[in-house]
């Protein structure tokens, strides 16, 4: 796995990777991650341009929210092994 590009972002760290034909996009925020595989042959030139195009800023929103989701998922599920 080889990181192509990292796009700065103040909410999260945003990596692409290229890997076996195919793009990772990684966000990172603490001890939380998502990823998003895609293959170079969905895209029409096949080229990361591409990829910056759809991490467009409605996009990283829900990605952001969606960590404050997973934070408070862990949260309750690590509250409710506490004694």
């Amino acid at each position: 796995m080889r990181i192509i590009a990292e796009l700065p972002h103040p909410d999260c760290k945003i990596s692409i990777f290229n890997m076996n034909q195919k793009y990772i996009i990684k966000f990172e925020q603490g001890t939380l991650e998502q990823s998003y595989k895609l293959s170079e042959l969905d895209l029409s030139g096949g080229e990361v341009n591409e990829i910056f195009q759809i991490i467009d800023d409605a996009f990283v929103a829900t990605v952001v929210e969606r960590f404050k989701l997973m934070r408070s998922d862990f949260a309750a599920a690590y509250n409710r092994q506490q004694y």
